[in-house]
């Protein structure tokens, strides 16, 4: 792709003209696969690296497990504030990263629940939205999304996008709220194992805010990756990750990569197939983990041959 400058897509307009009717995905095909290069960190052997990596990036709310997309309602991309057509190319990239993971993508007229918000301006529009909704971004029941100093945070950082979500607990195999609604009697949960629990977490809004003109330098198929990765999980926005091929260090070194890496695609499967019912969070970070040991293994394994025929 032709890299342009995103400060030209920038619409006129009200703060959040376009959230009333922002640019879904339409159906499409999945993008095509790309092999890169292994990453290696020195003599660190690739299960330390994955577990340093995994332990940097995870970050759901406090005593909660990483939460992730239900494949059965899916996700819904929303656009808000740039040209049509850009904002469309932005939601269709997303939503064929969702594919990917196999999620369901609804139709041109579902209601957005990952909204990518562009602006000239990433604190001001954070603290508007914040400011008018707070219940949005903190919902009145235990394990929706961090703490209130964090969603500060959120508002106060000068990242060049900054990100936000909101997750619920919920009983495995029956999808219905683990947790106290108001106005709802406590829900019956089912006794958990020493080892199991039948709870779950799973994702229900995620807010991306890209401020335009901190993020000029990236082509369009960047911005809509670095989208991807931190909708689709919750990335710790200080995690370090200089050492690792990921497309969170687009703003370190935009030339790095033109896409989400291997590395990239390896984590956010491993979210998605990753065990979630250890009683321990932890140990649903090291289920995390040891899918994605699983899968980079694999590839190194594929990749030795070649590299013994040359």
């Amino acid at each position: 792709m032709r890299r342009s400058s995103i400060s030209t897509w920038m619409l006129t307009g009200a703060l959040c003209a376009g959230l009333a009717a922002p640019a879904v995905a339409q159906e499409g095909e999945e993008p095509s696969t790309r092999v890169d290069d292994i990453v290696v960190i020195g003599n660190v052997p690739l299960r330390e690296q994955i577990d340093i990596f995994v332990g940097e990036v995870t970050e759901p709310p406090e005593g909660r497990g990483p939460a992730r997309w239900s494949r059965r309602g899916g996700v819904c991309v929303g656009v808000a504030n740039l040209r049509q057509d850009v904002a469309q190319a932005v939601a269709d990239r997303v939503s064929d990263r969702a594919r990917q993971l196999g999620l369901a993508v609804g139709e041109p007229d579902c209601r957005a629940n990952v909204l990518i918000i562009a602006t000239d301006d990433g604190q001001a529009l954070a603290r508007a939205l914040v400011e008018r909704s707070p219940n949005a971004f903190r919902p009145d029941y235990a394990g929706s999304s961090k703490t209130r100093r964090e969603l500060e945070l959120f508002v106060e950082t000068d990242r060049p996008i900054r990100w936000w979500h909101v997750s619920m607990p919920v009983i495995s195999g029956q999808g219905i709220p683990a947790v106290k609604l108001p106005g709802d009697d406590a829900p019956f949960i089912p006794g958990p194992g020493r080892v199991r629990t039948a709870v779950r977490n799973v994702l229900l809004r995620a807010y991306v805010i890209v401020d335009l003109d901190q993020t000029e330098h990236l082509t369009l198929t960047q911005l809509a990756d670095y989208a991807a990765m931190v909708a689709f999980a919750q990335i710790d926005p200080d995690a370090d990750v200089g050492a690792f091929s990921t497309i969170l260090n687009v703003f370190e070194d935009p030339a790095a990569t033109s896409e989400l890496t291997d590395w990239d695609l390896a984590y956010l499967g491993a979210v998605y197939t990753g065990e979630r019912n250890q009683r321990d969070p932890r140990s649903q970070v090291a289920g995390v983990a040891a899918s994605m040991y699983a899968d980079r293994d694999a590839a190194v394994e594929r990749q030795a041959p070649a590299a013994a025929s040359e």
